[in-house]
């Protein structure tokens, strides 16, 4: 924000050093002198040090919906705040803008180091003050932490990056990494949170078999490794695993396995939109094994459609509470209601509401800090203690993690829902819960 009032003075400078010449040349050193005060006055005023806007880089992977939802959450929240007249800092009012950037990490085959270079073009191009968003993939996103750290810009990761490396990282170095903040949940929350949910459909339906099937990409793997470990010490028959790669569009020799194996629970872990295909298969072939899991496709409003109703009684995971509408508090309500009329449709799926709050915490650090340097910026975060979309958020000092709960009135929520007759389901957790899970009529014994 420095860069605006020098920017001015330097346009001055330039202006003062013609008209000086001229003044001095016909030796009227008066006018000379008050205009030499009158730069000095311009650079140095405080309110030309300060710009009229906080700008916000998001690093997205704009062409997948953990970029494309994280973006418009984001957004929403910048206008929402905008109208309501922006940020106090110190007592200065100043606009929220959002400068987005593709950074293509979430497509097969793109280099890490794409996504560093979009990193990097904001902080050093777009001059941003704070990072929000991603990058999306975990490995961009780890490789990116180093970045953050050198320019000591604040981040808030808020969609993607579910590996528990990212805040095991800040917590290992913090003085180094206590820029990064992270909103949003990870695959050891996640998998907990299924293994709950699990133990109550065993006990429930006398469902004991499980195969798993992830996507060969960090979160996914270590997803289905924790997952296979945990089930099998809760006395599930773990009685398959099989990784595919990123991109692939055939799942049907898979799924035969799965009935082979007599599972009464596939397991999924994908982002990848091409488990839409798994699906349909999964769905045509009549597999008696229920699916569920972290599957990015089946998150969307509008994947009954896409499916012709094929992903009926599927499982998601939608990793934070008010990613499809839910009655956890009257602010995700809101939120979803104010989503709706400003994109048309229900709140997407992963990232966006994370995404929302992750600009709405921000802002509040940012008044309680009363500035926009970093490292009090930090502090504040720190100390965050506020109720959302998606429950009560506060951070871990240590690791910068949001923390999680079970009760939203304690802290950060989860969204597990089911695809029943064209609607997501809010089926977990327990306390939030609007409905309750239903089995496909070929599973009834």
């Amino acid at each position: 924000m420095k860069n605006s009032g020098i920017s001015i003075a330097n346009f001055y400078n330039k202006k003062l050093n013609t008209v000086l010449k001229e003044r001095i040349m016909r030796k009227n050193f008066s006018k000379a002198f008050f205009l030499m005060f009158f730069v000095s006055f311009i650079y140095f005023s405080p309110s030309y040090a300060v710009g009229k806007e906080i700008v916000i880089g998001a690093p997205l992977s704009t062409a997948f919906l953990y970029g494309w939802d994280a973006e418009r959450g984001i957004k929403l929240a910048v206008d929402e705040i905008n109208a309501s007249g922006g940020v106090n800092v110190g007592g200065k009012k100043m606009m929220l803008k959002v400068e987005v950037i593709d950074t293509r990490d979430l497509e097969p085959g793109v280099p890490v180091s794409e996504a560093l270079l979009g990193v990097e073009k904001l902080i050093l191009e777009k001059k941003v003050d704070f990072l929000v968003g991603g990058p999306v993939r975990s490995e961009a996103a780890l490789a990116a932490m180093d970045i953050i750290s050198k320019h000591k810009k604040v981040s808030i990761i808020t969609t993607g990056v579910l590996t528990p490396a990212f805040h095991k990282k800040i917590e290992e170095k913090y003085d180094k990494y206590k820029y990064s903040f992270r909103i949003t949940s990870h695959v050891g929350v996640m998998a907990n949170d299924f293994i709950t949910l699990l133990d109550d459909v065993k006990k429930k339906h006398k469902l004991y078999k499980v195969y798993i099937m992830v996507q060969d990409v960090e979160h996914a793997r270590k997803g289905g490794d924790y997952m296979k470990k945990m089930l099998s010490e809760k006395g599930w028959q773990v009685v398959g695993m099989k990784v595919y790669p990123t991109g692939a569009s055939d799942f049907s020799v898979g799924l035969s396995e799965v009935s082979k194996a007599g599972a009464d629970i596939l397991f999924l872990w994908m982002d990848m939109p091409e488990s839409a295909i798994l699906l349909k298969q999964w769905n045509e072939m009549k597999i008696k094994a229920l699916p569920m899991g972290f599957l990015n496709a089946a998150e969307q409003p509008g994947f009954w459609k896409a499916t012709n109703g094929k992903c009926e009684y599927l499982i998601v995971n939608l990793v934070n509470g008010g990613n499809a509408p839910a009655n956890i508090n009257s602010w995700t309500k809101k939120f979803v209601e104010a989503y709706k009329k400003k994109y048309g449709l229900e709140p997407e799926g992963y990232g966006t509401s994370s995404s929302y709050m992750a600009v709405y915490v921000l802002k509040d650090a940012i008044e309680r800090a009363g500035s926009l340097d970093s490292d009090t910026v930090i502090k504040a975060l720190e100390e965050t203690n506020m109720v959302g979309v998606y429950g009560r958020i506060k951070f871990d000092k240590k690791t910068h993690q949001v923390i999680p709960s079970l009760d939203p009135n304690e802290g950060a929520v989860t969204s597990i829902i089911q695809w029943q007759k064209g609607k997501r389901v809010h089926i977990f957790p327990p306390k939030t819960a609007e409905g309750q899970i239903i089995l496909p009529p070929w599973m009834k014994k």
